[in-house]
């Protein structure tokens, strides 16, 4: 894609994309959205095991707590995978 002669690349870049090549910016938004996802995902297995351990539940409940943990568990697993994982878009192209 041709840049008009008087685009300033770096004015123009911004820390959500936008700014930036498409290939940038479809890197900037991959980066928040794994990051927005590992957050929640993470505070909500933290809300798990303290409501677990520092709350008093029926012990029906206590149950299900124990297993909604133990699935937080696989998919925090699955979400650093793909956080750090590499992928397409972080290889370079040789």
């Amino acid at each position: 894609m041709q840049m008009p002669p008087d685009y300033d690349h770096d004015h123009n870049r911004s820390l959500f994309g936008g700014g930036g090549t498409p290939l940038e910016n479809r890197k900037l938004l991959h980066f928040w959205a794994r990051f927005i996802i590992s957050v929640a995902q993470s505070i909500t297995f933290v809300c798990l095991v303290a409501l677990l351990f520092f709350f008093e539940i029926p012990q029906a409940s206590r149950d299900l707590v124990n297993i909604l943990i133990g699935a937080f568990v696989a998919g925090l697993n699955s979400s650093l995978s793909y956080f750090f994982k590499t992928s397409d878009l972080d290889k370079d192209k040789r």
